[in-house]
C-alpha cells in the first residue's frame, strides 16, 4: 500500500466517484466487497460520501439529485488539471461538449464534466484541498482507467490535443489499444470498444486480492458478473456491475503480472 499526499499531474486520472438512487445500498456493497469505510457528509455536501482505506480517500459516493431520479448508477472518472476552465475552452475546441460547467466545490476544489466527440462521459479535477485518490497498490484502490471507444482515431486525437498526451501503442492484429502517458509514464488507457457487454465510455478497475473470491461474493451483495475472472498479462480480471447496475471491474495480481511492489503493505 502506498500513500500520495501531492497534486496528481495533469491528465492522470486521480479520482472516481459513484452516483446512485441508493447510496446506503452502495456503501453496502462496495464496503462488504472491497473494505472501504465510507463517511457520508452533511447535507451542504449533497450527502456525499467519502471512501477510504487506511484512513484516506480513494472514491466518492454520491446520490442522485432528487430532480434526477431516473439517471442510472455509473462511475466517473475524472482527469486532473491545473486550470478547469483552460480544460474547458481546449474542449471546446477540440469537439467535446460540456455537461456541466466549471464549478467550485467549497474549498476542495474545482470541477466540470464533459464529454469527447464520441460521446463518452469524464470529469475535470482541479485540486484544492482534496487531491484525489491518495492510496495505490492495494485491495480496494483503484488500479487502472481506460476509454473504450466505438471511434477510436477520432478518441485518440481529441484526448492527444486536449491533454497532451503521449501514446504508447499495444495493438495486434486482435484489438487496438494506446496506453495515455504522461511524461513517459502510462496513466491510462485508450481502445476500441468490441462487444456489448458495456456501453463505449470511460471504464475503471479496483484491485482485489483474489478474482475469484470476489465473483463468488458479488452475487451474495446483490450485484452482477458480467465475464467471469480471466487471467492476462497484467493480472486476473472480471467485469461486474453493482448492486444498483453501476459498472466496474476488478483485477488481482496473478502469476503473469507478478506481486506488485508494496502490494497490500
Amino acid at each position: 500500500m502506498l500513500f500520495r499526499d501531492e497534486r496528481w499531474p495533469d491528465g492522470t486520472p486521480c479520482w472516481v466517484d459513484l452516483m446512485v438512487p441508493d447510496r446506503t445500498a452502495a456503501a453496502q456493497f462496495y464496503q462488504s466487497l472491497l473494505g472501504w469505510d465510507i463517511q457520508f457528509g452533511g447535507a451542504e455536501t449533497g450527502f456525499y460520501g467519502m471512501a477510504q482505506l487506511a484512513g484516506r480517500p480513494v472514491a466518492g459516493v454520491g446520490e442522485t439529485p432528487p430532480g434526477q431520479k431516473g439517471m442510472p448508477a455509473v462511475w466517473t472518472t475524472y482527469l486532473g488539471v491545473s486550470d478547469v476552465d483552460k480544460a474547458v475552452a481546449a474542449i471546446i475546441e477540440a469537439g467535446g461538449r460540456i455537461v456541466a460547467p466549471p464549478m467550485d466545490v467549497m474549498e476542495e476544489g474545482r470541477m466540470a464534466i464533459a464529454t469527447d466527440p464520441t460521446g463518452a462521459a469524464f470529469g475535470l479535477w482541479q485540486a484544492g484541498r482534496h487531491f484525489g485518490t491518495q492510496v495505490t497498490l492495494a485491495p480496494g484502490a483503484l488500479a487502472w482507467n481506460e476509454c473504450m471507444s466505438r471511434d477510436y482515431a477520432t478518441a485518440k486525437a481529441f484526448y492527444g490535443d486536449v491533454f497532451g498526451y503521449s501514446f504508447g501503442d499495444m495493438s495486434n492484429e486482435e484489438f487496438t489499444y494506446a496506453t495515455l502517458d504522461v511524461d513517459g509514464r502510462p496513466v491510462g488507457g485508450l481502445g476500441q470498444a468490441t462487444g456489448t457487454d458495456y456501453e463505449p465510455g470511460w471504464m475503471l478497475y479496483f484491485w482485489t486480492a483474489d478474482a475469484d473470491a470476489a465473483a463468488a461474493r458479488i452475487p451474495e451483495l446483490g450485484g452482477t458478473v458480467v465475464s467471469a475472472p480471466v487471467d492476462t498479462p497484467f493480472g486476473r480480471m472480471l467485469m461486474a456491475k453493482d448492486n444498483q447496475g453501476a459498472g466496474f471491474q476488478l483485477m488481482a495480481p496473478n502469476e503473469q503480472s507478478g506481486t506488485q511492489e508494496g502490494w497490500g503493505a
